[in-house]
């Protein structure tokens, strides 16, 4: 199944199942961005806005209720349709021009943000006027108003979006090389509304061949069409299905359009691209097999080093976690001797420091990453400037941030596991880190209520406890209350962890604990 979900990296975290764990985690980012997306970042769904109509305008200013100003739109846009209805039946002089002018219209009531007039449209019978509109044949401006007007429709509610399946195989066909480029960035902006639906209308956009059309509109150096276009993709492969994003790589060309994207394009356009990549890397496979043998990491790297742009950021980073989550060969290019290892860090250093708590996150999660690497990616990562900012960000940071350092820390403390199924310590970097104050970090960790933070403090316990040089770390775990923060597991409802810390407990604190003293 070289095609489908991702596999499993040798991430040897300090936690037990790490293997495993990398790659559902990778899963797991992909499958959340969405929600992330069209929060804060860049919408999921886009309105296509216009200028307004003065006839047909309604004063913000003015002391009318909220209510009547609705109202009103909303009988504007039931007559628009009507109007419609009548400039497509309209077969004498001008009838063109009529359709165009109607359409029009519509538009710019479909592209008032403050207020949703869909359901109006929808009501009046808008799509099946607007599908007669994008016959084949008709003049750019009217398949330009058309998909204008199915573009905002599509940004609505999700049966609102659901409306659109009529429209959807002329949508498509527009994107072909006999369309002007205007309709077809038009049209690939309605399909990229319908794809940040959900899975159900992406599945739908899959089976009528959406993505070979999408696809081919990446390879121009640049131009808005290139940008809609990989953000439709984005939006189209996203997941949880492996499948398109496995297809898409094996179309002609894509590869070389996202490294000659990443390499020369403008930040906008290479926002959107390296949203495709990052679903390309978190959910295939296959892609991340051909990404790894391409440039796209060291341009990933150069873009984190030198961009201030947060839109393009937060891909750039989400790409490089999941690349070397997702494939052995990557994360040795991160080691002295290559020309990224510089650059990684110093660039991942600028984003812990940040303000943007997402930044903080991402940038941890991709270190914690290469700290899962060889013993020469651990003391790399160790010498350089980078760790007492890690140090830093676990005492102040917020809790998801805190736990993600907290993966990097316990790394650069383990080695690959012992055949006895323990891991291996690097003692050095254990005592230096416990010397430098991280301990009542990883105890706060012990006392939260989340399991995933809460196992991560007690396996790194483990590893004081064990491993401190000459027997300290048991006292060094009861100075900081650690012997309390287990306790408080004695008769814990999960079980591991349960079982875990009565262990350390037992093990280190037992009836003998003290006596020499």
């Amino acid at each position: 199944m070289a095609d489908g979900s991702p596999n499993s990296h040798g991430r040897e975290s300090i936690k037990t199942s790490v293997g495993n764990v990398a790659s559902n985690r990778r899963r797991q980012h992909a499958v959340s961005i969405g929600k992330e997306k069209r929060d804060a970042l860049v919408r999921a769904k886009r309105l296509c806005r216009a200028g307004i109509s003065t006839e047909t305008d309604v004063p913000y200013e003015s002391e009318m209720m909220i209510d009547e100003q609705i109202s009103i739109l909303d009988a504007h846009t039931s007559s628009a349709v009507k109007a419609l209805k009548t400039a497509v039946a309209y077969q004498g002089k001008g009838a063109m021009q009529k359709k165009v002018s109607a359409l029009r219209e519509l538009r710019r009531l479909l592209s008032r943000s403050e207020f949703s007039h869909v359901h109006i449209a929808l009501k009046a019978g808008a799509v099946p006027l607007l599908v007669e509109c994008l016959s084949f044949g008709s003049p750019d401006e009217q398949l330009l108003e058309s998909a204008w007007c199915l573009t905002n429709i599509a940004a609505g509610q999700p049966e609102e979006t659901r409306a659109l399946l009529p429209a959807l195989p002329l949508l498509i066909a527009h994107l072909g090389e006999k369309s002007s480029l205007l309709v077809a960035e038009q049209c690939a902006w309605a399909l990229g509304n319908v794809a940040g639906e959900g899975e159900e209308l992406r599945n739908v956009l899959l089976s009528q061949g959406a993505l070979l059309p999408l696809a081919r509109m990446l390879s121009p150096n640049k131009g808005s069409a290139v940008r809609t276009a990989a953000w439709a993709l984005s939006n189209l492969i996203k997941g949880p299905d492996p499948k398109a994003s496995t297809e898409l790589m094996k179309i002609d060309g894509v590869l070389d359009a996202i490294v000659r994207h990443l390499k020369k394009a403008d930040e906008e356009l290479a926002t959107e691209v390296a949203w495709v990549v990052v679903y390309l890397s978190a959910l295939s496979n296959y892609a991340t097999g051909i990404l790894v043998k391409s440039d796209v990491l060291e341009l990933l790297v150069q873009r984190l080093a030198t961009s201030n742009s947060l839109q393009l950021l937060i891909p750039v980073l989400r790409s490089l976690g999941n690349l070397v989550a997702g494939d052995s060969l990557m994360t040795p290019r991160l080691v002295p001797g290559h020309e990224t290892e510089g650059n990684v860090i110093a660039a991942l250093g600028k984003c812990l420091k940040s303000e943007h708590r997402v930044l903080k996150k991402e940038a941890a999660w991709v270190l914690s990453n290469i700290a899962a690497g060889s013993i020469e990616h651990k003391r790399f990562i160790f010498a350089s400037d980078v760790l007492p900012v890690l140090l830093h960000v676990l005492s102040t940071a917020p809790f998801d941030i805190r736990k993600e350092v907290a993966y990097v820390l316990g790394n650069l403390c383990v080695a690959p596991i012992h055949i006895t199924g323990k891991p291996h310590l690097v003692v050095e970097h254990l005592v230096s880190l416990v010397e430098g104050g991280c301990l009542p970090g990883f105890i706060d960790l012990v006392r939260s209520a989340d399991i995933e933070g809460a196992r991560l403090g007690l396996q790194f316990l483990e590893l004081v406890l064990r491993g401190m040089p000459d027997g300290k770390g048991p006292k060094l775990v009861e100075m900081e209350d650690g012997i309390d923060a287990m306790e408080r597991f004695q008769f814990h409802e999960n079980e591991d962890l349960r079982k875990m810390a009565n262990g350390l407990v037992d093990k280190y604190f037992g009836e003998e604990y003290g006596m020499d003293e």
